[in-house]
């Protein structure tokens, strides 16, 4: 009896095809946007984990522990309040100068220390990198939350600081929840772009306080925002006026104080927030995700 060969029904498929058909996938490839941010989504236990284990870390080998969270920004305050108010004159003409200066520290603070644990949020784990697969952004997010978590508590503070220096509950400070969205949200994308731009070129991690201390003059952290227009004017002015952390500053302020200057009308200004939140941070998560596969090698 003759036997006759039935074909195979992969027969003829390229190792491509006969992998896709198989539920195969190539190691390492960048896994689509879709699928990333589900993944990412599914490892939000790990993150929080993550975080918790820092925060703990970080302060537990302190005799004050947590406590620094909010004596850092309030020391911080202090100097600037004794060179720039005191020293300087910087409070002259200028109603609760101490608030408006605190405000502006402990803003400006928190996008700060994103930027600079994001940096580092890659080469500071390589080790943990190389030994278990997981979505790399998790590391710069679980940084990021760390931040979060020290601004609320410090906001807090914050709040303690303005009512003793005489300011009254009002209202406007409910607009303090939509302004810690907007700013998370940006710290966020500047957290991943840094981790990513941090990993591929090691020394910006040297040049992120210049940096920082560049960006913290020109946004109006330390004297009034009107001395910007004393000596610029046109499209100079309205460059600086946009900056980011300007922005975010100003809402704080206007939130929680009553008789203050504005760079400009609350509406540009949050309508300045909304856009800089969304760009930077949809931006900043792109870039960090077209880098996925690269993370820890080399």
């Amino acid at each position: 009896m003759t036997e006759t060969a039935v074909a195979s029904a992969d027969a003829g498929l390229s190792l491509k095809e006969l992998a896709r058909r198989n539920g195969l996938s190539a190691s390492g490839r960048l896994p689509s946007l879709p699928e990333y941010s589900r993944t990412l989504w599914a490892y939000r236990h790990f993150i929080r984990a993550h975080a918790s284990a820092k925060i703990t870390s970080s302060l537990g080998n302190t005799k004050l522990g947590s406590v620094w969270q909010v004596l850092t920004p309030m020391i911080n305050a202090g100097v600037y309040y004794v060179i720039f108010g005191l020293v300087l004159g910087g409070h002259r003409d200028m109603p609760n100068f101490i608030a408006y200066l605190c405000i502006g520290v402990f803003v400006f603070q928190f996008t700060q220390s994103v930027v600079q644990t994001g940096a580092n949020a890659i080469t500071g784990n390589l080790g943990l990198i190389r030994a278990l697969h997981f979505p790399r952004a998790s590391l710069p997010l679980s940084a990021a939350l760390v931040e979060i978590r020290n601004f609320i508590v410090a906001l807090f503070v914050l709040m303690g600081i303005v009512l003793i220096t005489g300011e009254p509950i009002t209202l406007q400070w409910l607009l303090l929840a939509p302004l810690l969205l907007l700013q998370s949200i940006f710290n966020l994308g500047m957290g991943l772009f840094m981790a990513r731009f941090g990993s591929k070129v090691r020394d910006v991690k040297q040049l992120i306080p210049f940096i920082m201390r560049f960006w913290l003059y020109g946004s109006a952290v330390l004297y009034p925002v009107t001395k910007f227009g004393d000596v610029l004017s046109g499209w100079q002015l309205q460059v600086v006026e946009a900056n980011p952390l300007l922005v975010f500053i100003e809402l704080a302020r206007h939130a929680l104080l009553e008789e203050v200057v504005l760079a400009n009308s609350p509406a540009v200004l949050w309508t300045e927030a909304t856009v800089w939140s969304l760009v930077v941070g949809i931006t900043g998560y792109l870039y960090f995700w077209r880098g996925e596969k690269g993370y820890g090698r080399g």
